[in-house]
């Protein structure tokens, strides 16, 4: 990985725009549930770059990132579903063997448990998208070890 990043300017940089606003969108789990919620992303013109669902005893989570994330949320909740915003980093990664294990060393190196993840593969790279406890510890390790991590505003 190749970094922009100096070891000197870690002190300085503001890891707030390395946060990206997932939303978390709470269901019952039943047919149709997935597809009411892309219909309200369509209804209101919000794209979806990537989402997983988990499941649970009778409900899922549905965890999406989107373009719009605050319209989403209006919307969603304009339904009556509940909704969560979950700050998550989104890490470039090599698509190839090795290309996770270069993503999560740093974190497990510095003791930084991933609570949750998934990935998604773009034209030019993956990207991992992963929950931390710790979302700017985590930005700082990744940073300072040459990761690329992708910034809020390019998802907005």
């Amino acid at each position: 990985w190749s970094s922009d990043v100096c070891s000197s300017d870690l002190g300085v940089l503001m890891y707030e725009k390395y946060r990206i606003k997932q939303l978390s969108i709470f269901s019952e789990n039943r047919p149709g549930r997935l597809a009411a919620m892309a219909r309200a992303m369509m209804d209101e013109d919000v794209s979806i770059y990537a989402f997983s669902i988990a499941e649970g005893a009778g409900y899922g989570v549905i965890r999406a990132l989107v373009d719009h994330p605050e319209r989403a949320f209006k919307k969603l909740s304009s339904l009556g579903v509940t909704v969560r915003y979950t700050d998550v980093l989104a890490v470039e990664m090599e698509d190839r063997p090795g290309g996770l294990y270069e993503a999560v060393s740093a974190l497990a190196e510095a003791g930084i448990n991933i609570e949750y993840s998934y990935a998604y593969s773009g034209k030019r790279c993956a990207v991992l998208i992963l929950r931390v406890e710790d979302p700017d510890a985590a930005a700082e390790r990744l940073l300072a070890k040459g990761a690329r991590l992708l910034e809020i505003s390019q998802f907005t």
